[in-house]
Protein backbone atom coordinates (compact mmCIF):
# COMPACT_ATOMS: atom_id res chain seq x y z
CA UNK A 1 0.00 0.00 0.00
CA UNK A 2 1.06 3.21 -0.82
CA UNK A 3 0.41 5.35 2.38
CA UNK A 4 -0.16 9.18 1.77
CA UNK A 5 1.80 10.12 5.12
CA UNK A 6 4.32 7.84 7.21
CA UNK A 7 5.64 8.80 10.71
CA UNK A 8 8.61 7.68 12.39
CA UNK A 9 8.76 8.19 16.11
CA UNK A 10 8.50 7.48 19.50
CA UNK A 11 5.10 5.49 20.81
CA UNK A 12 4.57 7.24 23.62
CA UNK A 13 1.01 6.30 25.94
CA UNK A 14 -0.12 9.73 27.39
CA UNK A 15 -1.44 9.43 30.65
CA UNK A 16 -2.84 13.53 31.15
CA UNK A 17 -4.58 14.33 34.48
CA UNK A 18 -5.29 17.79 35.88
CA UNK A 19 -3.31 19.61 38.45
CA UNK A 20 -2.84 22.73 40.20
CA UNK A 21 0.70 24.89 40.54
CA UNK A 22 0.91 23.78 44.24
CA UNK A 23 0.73 19.64 43.28
CA UNK A 24 3.59 20.35 40.87
CA UNK A 25 5.28 22.45 43.70
CA UNK A 26 4.94 19.22 46.03
CA UNK A 27 5.79 16.65 43.73
CA UNK A 28 9.09 19.03 42.73
CA UNK A 29 7.98 19.50 38.93
CA UNK A 30 8.72 22.49 36.72
CA UNK A 31 6.13 23.94 34.89
CA UNK A 32 5.40 23.67 31.22
CA UNK A 33 8.56 21.93 30.18
CA UNK A 34 9.32 18.48 29.21
CA UNK A 35 11.32 16.31 31.51
CA UNK A 36 12.98 12.99 31.21
CA UNK A 37 12.29 11.01 34.38
CA UNK A 38 13.37 6.99 35.39
CA UNK A 39 10.87 4.09 36.09
CA UNK A 40 10.67 4.44 39.99
CA UNK A 41 9.75 8.39 39.46
CA UNK A 42 7.12 7.71 36.39
CA UNK A 43 4.86 5.26 38.76
CA UNK A 44 5.39 7.20 41.65
CA UNK A 45 3.70 10.37 39.18
CA UNK A 46 1.47 7.65 37.71
CA UNK A 47 0.01 6.79 41.38
CA UNK A 48 -0.41 10.71 42.10
CA UNK A 49 -2.95 11.12 39.62
CA UNK A 50 -6.17 11.65 40.80
CA UNK A 51 -8.03 11.81 37.08
CA UNK A 52 -6.13 10.44 34.30
CA UNK A 53 -7.15 10.29 30.56
CA UNK A 54 -4.99 7.68 28.96
CA UNK A 55 -4.13 7.72 24.98
CA UNK A 56 -1.35 6.71 22.27
CA UNK A 57 0.67 9.13 21.72
CA UNK A 58 3.75 10.89 21.05
CA UNK A 59 4.39 13.75 18.80
CA UNK A 60 4.59 12.32 15.08
CA UNK A 61 2.03 10.02 16.42
CA UNK A 62 -0.44 12.68 17.40
CA UNK A 63 0.34 14.59 14.14
CA UNK A 64 -0.33 11.51 12.09
CA UNK A 65 -3.22 10.71 13.64
CA UNK A 66 -4.69 14.03 12.95
CA UNK A 67 -3.68 13.75 9.58
CA UNK A 68 -5.45 10.56 9.29
CA UNK A 69 -8.89 12.44 10.45
CA UNK A 70 -8.81 14.61 8.09
CA UNK A 71 -8.76 11.48 5.21
CA UNK A 72 -4.90 10.75 4.13
CA UNK A 73 -3.58 7.27 4.40
CA UNK A 74 -1.17 6.95 7.09
CA UNK A 75 0.68 5.05 8.80
CA UNK A 76 3.26 5.86 12.23
CA UNK A 77 6.40 3.58 12.34
CA UNK A 78 7.04 3.21 16.12
CA UNK A 79 8.56 0.83 19.08
CA UNK A 80 6.24 -0.29 21.98
CA UNK A 81 7.05 -3.37 24.10
CA UNK A 82 4.52 -6.26 23.82
CA UNK A 83 2.72 -5.56 27.20
CA UNK A 84 0.03 -3.72 28.21
CA UNK A 85 0.48 -0.33 27.08
CA UNK A 86 2.01 -1.44 24.07
CA UNK A 87 -0.54 -3.73 23.01
CA UNK A 88 -3.32 -0.97 23.60
CA UNK A 89 -0.80 1.73 21.67
CA UNK A 90 -1.34 -0.48 18.94
CA UNK A 91 -4.78 -1.32 18.81
CA UNK A 92 -5.37 2.46 19.61
CA UNK A 93 -3.92 3.76 16.06
CA UNK A 94 -5.72 0.73 14.20
CA UNK A 95 -8.83 1.37 15.32
CA UNK A 96 -7.93 4.96 14.56
CA UNK A 97 -7.40 3.91 11.13
CA UNK A 98 -3.45 4.51 10.68
CA UNK A 99 -1.63 1.36 10.27
CA UNK A 100 1.07 0.40 13.09
CA UNK A 101 3.55 -2.22 10.74
CA UNK A 102 5.99 -2.64 13.46
CA UNK A 103 4.06 -5.12 15.96
CA UNK A 104 4.96 -4.79 19.36
CA UNK A 105 8.19 -6.17 20.46
CA UNK A 106 9.64 -8.91 22.94
CA UNK A 107 12.07 -6.07 24.08
CA UNK A 108 13.50 -5.36 27.49
CA UNK A 109 12.52 -2.13 28.39
CA UNK A 110 8.80 -1.40 28.99
CA UNK A 111 6.43 1.01 26.26
CA UNK A 112 7.16 4.73 26.62
CA UNK A 113 4.99 7.15 28.66
CA UNK A 114 4.34 10.76 29.77
CA UNK A 115 2.50 11.65 32.49
CA UNK A 116 1.08 14.67 31.82
CA UNK A 117 -0.02 17.23 34.26
CA UNK A 118 -2.26 20.50 33.03
CA UNK A 119 -2.52 23.37 35.14
CA UNK A 120 -5.58 25.55 35.57
CA UNK A 121 -4.33 28.03 32.93
CA UNK A 122 -4.29 25.48 30.33
CA UNK A 123 -0.09 24.79 30.57
CA UNK A 124 1.19 21.44 30.19
CA UNK A 125 4.17 19.89 32.83
CA UNK A 126 5.29 16.85 30.91
CA UNK A 127 7.32 14.03 33.23
CA UNK A 128 8.18 11.25 30.07
CA UNK A 129 9.85 8.30 30.41
CA UNK A 130 11.70 6.82 27.47
CA UNK A 131 10.82 3.07 27.53
CA UNK A 132 11.15 1.35 24.41
CA UNK A 133 9.75 3.46 22.19
CA UNK A 134 13.51 5.63 22.12
CA UNK A 135 15.54 2.68 20.33
CA UNK A 136 13.98 3.04 16.96
CA UNK A 137 16.63 1.64 14.40
CA UNK A 138 16.99 0.98 11.10
CA UNK A 139 16.32 -2.62 11.58
CA UNK A 140 12.70 -1.65 13.28
CA UNK A 141 11.79 0.41 10.34
CA UNK A 142 10.02 -1.54 7.64
CA UNK A 143 10.14 -1.24 4.18
CA UNK A 144 6.62 1.03 3.31
CA UNK A 145 8.24 3.73 1.79
CA UNK A 146 6.20 5.26 -1.78
CA UNK A 147 5.29 8.45 -3.04
CA UNK A 148 3.62 10.26 -0.37
CA UNK A 149 5.30 12.03 2.72
CA UNK A 150 7.71 10.74 5.49
CA UNK A 151 7.33 12.52 8.88
CA UNK A 152 10.41 12.38 11.32
CA UNK A 153 10.55 13.27 14.85
CA UNK A 154 13.15 15.47 16.10
CA UNK A 155 13.26 13.54 19.63
CA UNK A 156 14.77 10.51 18.21
CA UNK A 157 17.74 12.40 17.06
CA UNK A 158 18.93 11.94 20.42
CA UNK A 159 20.75 8.88 19.45
CA UNK A 160 22.69 7.74 16.64
CA UNK A 161 20.55 4.87 15.86
CA UNK A 162 17.86 7.06 15.15
CA UNK A 163 19.76 9.30 13.43
CA UNK A 164 20.69 6.21 10.98
CA UNK A 165 17.46 5.16 10.73
CA UNK A 166 16.43 8.48 9.83
CA UNK A 167 19.07 9.10 7.04
CA UNK A 168 18.70 5.77 5.58
CA UNK A 169 14.37 6.19 5.67
CA UNK A 170 14.81 9.00 3.77
CA UNK A 171 17.16 8.22 1.15
CA UNK A 172 14.27 5.56 0.65
CA UNK A 173 11.60 7.87 0.20
CA UNK A 174 13.32 9.71 -2.23
CA UNK A 175 14.35 6.77 -4.12
CA UNK A 176 10.57 5.85 -4.07
CA UNK A 177 9.60 9.13 -5.19
CA UNK A 178 8.23 10.70 -2.46
CA UNK A 179 9.52 13.38 -0.07
CA UNK A 180 10.69 13.67 3.94
CA UNK A 181 10.09 16.24 6.35
CA UNK A 182 11.06 16.69 9.87
CA UNK A 183 9.63 18.41 13.18
CA UNK A 184 12.85 19.51 15.43
CA UNK A 185 10.86 19.07 18.70
CA UNK A 186 12.95 20.65 20.91
CA UNK A 187 15.71 23.44 21.30
CA UNK A 188 17.31 21.85 23.35
CA UNK A 189 17.61 18.49 20.72
CA UNK A 190 18.79 21.49 18.79
CA UNK A 191 21.40 22.75 20.57
CA UNK A 192 23.04 18.93 21.63
CA UNK A 193 22.38 17.94 17.85
CA UNK A 194 22.91 21.17 15.46
CA UNK A 195 25.73 19.66 12.99
CA UNK A 196 23.66 16.73 12.53
CA UNK A 197 20.16 18.86 12.42
CA UNK A 198 21.39 21.13 10.18
CA UNK A 199 22.76 18.20 7.87
CA UNK A 200 20.01 16.44 7.56
CA UNK A 201 17.54 19.49 6.76
CA UNK A 202 20.36 20.21 4.00
CA UNK A 203 20.64 16.99 2.20
CA UNK A 204 17.84 15.14 3.03
CA UNK A 205 14.61 17.09 4.12
CA UNK A 206 11.99 18.78 1.27
CA UNK A 207 10.29 20.31 4.62
CA UNK A 208 11.13 21.24 7.95
CA UNK A 209 8.59 22.68 11.10
CA UNK A 210 10.16 24.26 14.47
CA UNK A 211 9.00 26.80 16.42
CA UNK A 212 10.63 30.23 17.16
CA UNK A 213 13.17 28.92 19.70
CA UNK A 214 14.22 25.97 18.25
CA UNK A 215 15.20 27.85 14.64
CA UNK A 216 16.80 30.32 16.46
CA UNK A 217 18.97 28.12 18.75
CA UNK A 218 19.35 25.68 15.36
CA UNK A 219 21.47 28.91 13.98
CA UNK A 220 22.76 29.90 16.70
CA UNK A 221 21.27 33.73 16.44
CA UNK A 222 18.54 36.20 18.04
CA UNK A 223 17.33 36.82 14.13
CA UNK A 224 14.65 34.74 13.48
CA UNK A 225 14.27 36.09 9.86
CA UNK A 226 18.22 35.67 9.27
CA UNK A 227 17.21 31.58 10.82
CA UNK A 228 14.30 31.13 8.57
CA UNK A 229 16.35 32.45 5.54
CA UNK A 230 19.48 30.28 6.35
CA UNK A 231 17.16 27.10 6.91
CA UNK A 232 15.16 28.18 2.97
CA UNK A 233 18.75 28.05 1.65
CA UNK A 234 19.15 24.44 1.99
CA UNK A 235 15.36 23.60 2.56
CA UNK A 236 12.29 23.55 0.23
CA UNK A 237 9.33 24.11 2.65
CA UNK A 238 10.52 25.62 6.12
CA UNK A 239 7.83 26.65 8.64
CA UNK A 240 7.86 28.54 12.15
CA UNK A 241 5.56 28.72 14.96
CA UNK A 242 5.21 31.41 16.96
CA UNK A 243 3.80 31.42 20.23
CA UNK A 244 0.07 32.89 19.56
CA UNK A 245 1.73 35.11 16.36
CA UNK A 246 1.25 34.89 12.88
CA UNK A 247 2.36 31.51 11.47
CA UNK A 248 5.73 32.21 9.15
CA UNK A 249 6.77 30.07 6.43
CA UNK A 250 9.41 30.42 4.52
CA UNK A 251 10.12 29.23 0.70
CA UNK A 252 13.18 30.69 -0.94
CA UNK A 253 12.83 34.24 -0.52
CA UNK A 254 9.33 34.17 -0.37
CA UNK A 255 7.33 34.16 2.99
CA UNK A 256 3.81 32.99 3.46
CA UNK A 257 1.81 34.25 6.79
CA UNK A 258 -1.04 32.98 8.34
CA UNK A 259 -3.04 35.04 11.13
CA UNK A 260 -3.02 33.21 14.78
CA UNK A 261 -6.66 34.22 17.01
CA UNK A 262 -5.72 34.11 20.70
CA UNK A 263 -7.01 31.07 22.43
CA UNK A 264 -7.10 30.44 26.02
CA UNK A 265 -6.44 26.58 26.11
CA UNK A 266 -7.95 24.43 28.12
CA UNK A 267 -4.95 22.17 27.62
CA UNK A 268 -2.01 23.35 25.21
CA UNK A 269 -0.69 19.36 24.67
CA UNK A 270 -0.73 19.00 21.46
CA UNK A 271 -0.59 21.98 19.58
CA UNK A 272 2.65 22.16 17.51
CA UNK A 273 1.65 18.45 16.73
CA UNK A 274 -1.59 19.51 15.20
CA UNK A 275 -0.62 22.48 13.26
CA UNK A 276 2.00 20.03 11.45
CA UNK A 277 -1.16 17.73 10.84
CA UNK A 278 -3.06 20.20 9.47
CA UNK A 279 0.16 22.00 7.31
CA UNK A 280 1.42 19.16 5.96
CA UNK A 281 -2.23 17.69 5.10
CA UNK A 282 -2.23 21.23 3.36
CA UNK A 283 1.49 20.19 1.99
CA UNK A 284 0.16 16.83 0.79
CA UNK A 285 -3.26 17.63 -0.94
CA UNK A 286 -1.29 20.60 -3.01
CA UNK A 287 -2.75 23.78 -1.13
CA UNK A 288 -0.71 26.93 -1.56
CA UNK A 289 1.75 27.16 1.56
CA UNK A 290 -0.58 30.18 3.30
CA UNK A 291 -3.64 27.69 2.99
CA UNK A 292 -1.59 25.24 4.36
CA UNK A 293 -0.34 27.18 8.01
CA UNK A 294 -4.16 28.15 8.16
CA UNK A 295 -4.99 24.66 8.31
CA UNK A 296 -2.43 23.96 10.79
CA UNK A 297 -3.33 27.20 12.91
CA UNK A 298 -7.36 25.85 12.68
CA UNK A 299 -6.08 22.21 13.82
CA UNK A 300 -3.89 23.94 16.23
CA UNK A 301 -6.75 26.09 17.82
CA UNK A 302 -8.82 23.30 18.03
CA UNK A 303 -6.57 21.01 20.23
CA UNK A 304 -5.89 23.17 22.76
CA UNK A 305 -9.49 23.98 23.48
CA UNK A 306 -9.94 20.55 25.24
CA UNK A 307 -8.08 17.29 27.12
CA UNK A 308 -5.99 15.60 24.84
CA UNK A 309 -3.44 16.13 22.04
CA UNK A 310 -5.93 14.94 19.37
CA UNK A 311 -8.80 16.84 17.79
CA UNK A 312 -12.21 15.86 18.36
CA UNK A 313 -14.05 18.39 16.07
CA UNK A 314 -14.34 17.85 12.46
CA UNK A 315 -11.56 19.30 11.23
CA UNK A 316 -12.51 18.30 7.33
CA UNK A 317 -15.94 20.18 7.96
CA UNK A 318 -14.32 23.27 9.89
CA UNK A 319 -11.45 23.77 6.72
CA UNK A 320 -14.86 23.98 4.33
CA UNK A 321 -16.39 26.45 6.36
CA UNK A 322 -13.36 28.41 6.58
CA UNK A 323 -13.18 28.13 2.51
CA UNK A 324 -9.65 26.34 2.87
CA UNK A 325 -10.73 23.45 0.63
Amino acid sequence: MNFDVIGIGNAMVDVISPAPDTFLDQMGITKGIMQLIERDRAELLYASMSERVEAPGGSVANTIAGIGELGLQTAFIGKVKDDALGRFYADALDKAGTAFPLAPQQVELPTSRSMIFVSPDGERSMNTYLGAGADISSADVPDVFGTGLLFLEGYLFDKDDGKTAFSEAAGKMKAAGGRSAITISDPFCAERHRADFKRLIAEDMDVAIGNAAEWRTLYETDDLDAALRQAAEVCDIVACTRSGEAVWVQRGFERFTADVTPVTPVDATGAGDQFAAGFLYGICTGAALDVAAAMGVMCAAEVIGHMGPRPEANMMAAFRSAGLV
